[in-house]
């Protein structure tokens, strides 16, 4: 018989030992448990507008503003939430010339807060030479960007006379960069993605310019083109990770990755790993198709990062995809690994957004479904399998159900005391099973734990890795059945 202890029943014994010894005081001590605390938004967040970039200011308010279907303008929305901008009033702040520069194709607008004033970077072509595509920049003076003048600064120095757009900017240790899409002469892609420092003024570069990446991988070139372009950062864990766009306009389209250490020489290429695959694209099971050109901002209470891109909720285009109208602005939340880098998960179905189910008392583990099976476990792949959309229960009466974020129509459901992720066969036993009270967490009035309607007193627990059905009679039960939302 080994006499080994295994790691979970090691901690498990931990567990019981610090409850038995608390008790005699009146208390029950549980690890700390440290979350992001759960966001919930409803998406889409708006119908046909692509490119999308949304800034959360200092000023209390989001502002919003991506590319209209008809290229002919640069609107702009603010609301003090996420999902208030999908009500908000839109304003359009310039329009398209009537002839010559910036006459035509107005693309990818992103709006920016530097050294005290708004400037907006966007792409437009002319009005005789509808391709002409370069980078643009205006600028205002005033505290609220829906009022005040907007000032033209030009077009951006990049260093090529040729099809350029998709311009951002950011800073990493004092310094501000600006990163953009560019046809480099002598290399046959559609586009690749280069880098430099700002220079005296938001509408220059300096210095060097560097060739990030060329699109080359099979998913990257999809579609018959070979394209890099809507480069975005987002930083965390002393790295620098910047997502871009890949492949045709279809649902082709993805987001590919590259990172970089944020002590680095970021105009070094060799500071820069690309991904082997796509971090983010189109997935059937949830109805999302050629999900891209993507956006970072912050949860209402900062503690969250927010993915925003935009996609289409049909696989098949007619025609040319850039004259297809329908592309959706939408948000999610960002996970992050135990290794430091993002999970972006899959592109969740239309509707309310899903959560993690954290386990109080071991947090480093999550609530998952494997083979169908509930489980709970730490570092898991796919993230989607541990994400559950808390929709109004199948049982109505004030329940909540949990449904499966890559199984769609799919449940959280006890069957003889076990629970399970399936299919809504439509039947009274099924929505009663797969129905429970939303309750204050057993073990901590901050967390949740779910009661079933069928079996009153009985909680979904995890006992061991495996998630039941049962009652919670001691301290530790109370903390089995207890779950962070995140």
């Amino acid at each position: 018989m080994n006499s080994a202890v295994p790691r979970w029943t090691a901690r498990r014994l931990a567990v019981v030992a610090v409850a038995a010894v608390t008790a005699l005081a009146g208390l029950v001590v549980t690890p700390a448990a440290q979350a992001a605390p759960a966001v919930q938004y409803t998406n889409p967040l708006a119908n046909q507008r692509a490119d999308p970039h949304i800034f959360k200011h200092t000023d209390g308010y989001y502002y919003f503003t991506a590319t209209a279907p008809e290229y002919d303008r640069i609107i702009l929305r603010r609301a003090t939430t996420i999902q208030g901008l999908a009500s908000a009033s839109e304003s359009v702040i310039w329009r398209k010339h009537s002839s010559g520069e910036m006459g035509a194709h107005i693309w990818a607008p992103e709006i920016h807060f530097i050294n005290g004033k708004w400037y907006v970077y966007f792409a437009a072509g002319r009005t005789d030479d509808i391709w002409r595509i370069r980078p643009y920049v205006l600028e205002n003076s005033s505290a609220n960007p829906l009022t005040g003048t907007w000032t033209e600064r030009g077009k951006v120095n990049v260093p090529w006379d040729t099809f350029s757009l998709d311009m951002s900017t950011f800073v990493v240790n004092g310094t501000r960069y600006l990163t953009w899409a560019q046809a480099e002469p002598g290399i046959s892609t559609n586009s690749n993605l280069y880098l430099a420092r700002m220079g005296a003024n938001p509408w220059s570069v300096t210095g060097t310019v560097t060739r990030l990446t060329v699109p080359t991988l099979a998913w990257e070139t999809r579609g018959g083109v070979k394209v890099a372009e809507g480069p975005t950062v987002i930083q965390r864990n002393g790295r620098v990770f910047l997502t871009y766009s890949a492949s045709a306009t279809d649902a082709n389209y993805c987001l590919g990755m590259l990172t970089a250490s944020a002590s680095a020489d970021l105009l070094n290429p060799s500071s820069w790993t690309k991904g082997a695959n796509p971090v983010f694209a189109s997935n059937a099971a949830t109805g999302q198709y050629g999900p891209g050109h993507n956006s970072f901002t912050v949860s209402e209470d900062g503690q969250s990062d927010i993915l925003v891109y935009h996609d289409r909720n049909y696989r098949d285009i007619s025609g040319d995809p850039l004259r297809d109208p329908n592309r959706r602005t939408r948000v999610q939340k960002v996970y992050w690994n135990a290794d430091g880098t993002p999970d972006f998960g899959i592109p969740v179905a239309d509707g309310v957004t899903p959560v993690r189910l954290k386990s109080y008392n071991y947090p480093d583990r999550f609530v998952r479904h494997w083979e169908y099976r509930g489980r709970v476990e730490a570092n898991v792949a796919p993230l989607a399998d541990s994400q559950f959309r808390v929709v109004t229960g199948l049982n109505g009466s004030g329940t909540v159900s949990l449904e499966s974020t890559n199984f769609p129509g799919y449940y959280l459901r006890h069957r003889n005391h076990e629970m399970w992720v399936e299919r809504n066969d439509g039947s009274a036993v099924f929505r009663a099973d797969a129905s429970f009270h939303r309750r204050a967490g057993l073990a901590s009035g901050s967390a949740v734990s779910f009661e079933s309607t069928n079996f009153p007193g009985e909680y979904i627990r995890h006992n061991g890795t495996t998630v039941n059905l049962t009652t919670a009679p001691d301290a530790v039960a109370r903390a089995d059945a207890t779950f962070i939302l995140e």
